[in-house]
């Protein structure tokens, strides 16, 4: 009986145009407005707002919420990696709940902000957006500038209407639905997943809620403003793209 090998397999499978194990999520725009209000954010990023640069006094904060986070319990100790050999986690836990973890980064002076919460809730983002706003230099800027998401907690103009009430200075800018890949905190999120909650292994809510905001802390000390590079223009030739070829669509 011929007998083939794994290596050859897969040379085979890796030169064929059909590779049905690999994939890519991806979603169409379906924002009617999504390059008027991803233009906003991208210019904002780039010291933009309506075609005038920002003034020294303006500041940009990307902020969203890290949803869902379970609270696993592994349940026998994690063995620890040595010469040769990888890190050992148990497969079996024990589900302690889940919590949620609200943030907030300044886009330029890579200051962040963040609070874990048992649940998320109106109350809950604006408790996030009272502790910014009341320290300097937010408190005295001409205007603050908070970019987010279409969650409910902060969805349309009755958002902005009760957080600029408060805050007079306070302009809330909306992203596209579908688009937090256009939100620098969610870089923030991936760093926070693979440095400090990966693998998840956590005796109660309080370990993890440590771990959370020890590493917030750890990373505010060695934080740089993210390099980002995407601009309006950009995101023109993206959607021109997408829009001649109707197969290809906006990566999630």
């Amino acid at each position: 009986m011929a007998q083939i090998s794994g290596v050859t397999i897969w040379r085979w499978l890796s030169e064929d145009a059909l590779r049905p194990w690999t994939r890519r999520s991806w979603i169409f725009p379906r924002d009617p407005h999504f390059a008027e209000k991803a233009g906003r954010v991208l210019d904002l990023y780039h010291r933009l707002w309506e075609g005038q640069p920002l003034g020294p006094q303006d500041y940009v904060l990307s902020a969203d919420e890290k949803t869902q986070i379970q609270i696993l319990h592994r349940c026998h100790p994690s063995t620890p990696p040595g010469p040769g050999r990888p890190l050992r986690v148990e497969s079996e836990y024990q589900r302690l709940g889940t919590c949620a973890y609200v943030a907030a980064w300044d886009v330029h002076r890579a200051a962040l902000f963040g609070g874990v919460v048992e649940r998320l809730s109106i109350l809950a983002f604006d408790a996030l957006v009272a502790h910014v706003m009341a320290q300097p230099p937010y408190c005295t800027a001409r205007r603050v500038f908070w970019v987010v998401d279409n969650g409910t907690i902060h969805r349309g103009t009755r958002a902005c209407a009760r957080l600029q009430a408060r805050w007079p200075n306070l302009v809330l800018v909306h992203l596209p639905v579908h688009a937090s890949w256009l939100n620098q905190i969610e870089i923030y999120f991936s760093i926070l997943q693979r440095k400090a909650l990966t693998p998840a292994d956590f005796a109660s809510r309080h370990e993890l809620t440590e771990r959370i905001l020890g590493f917030q802390a750890h990373y505010q000390q060695v934080a740089r403003p993210f390099a980002w590079r995407f601009t309006r223009h950009d995101l023109a030739r993206l959607l021109q793209r997408t829009a001649e070829r109707p197969q290809l669509a906006v990566a999630a």
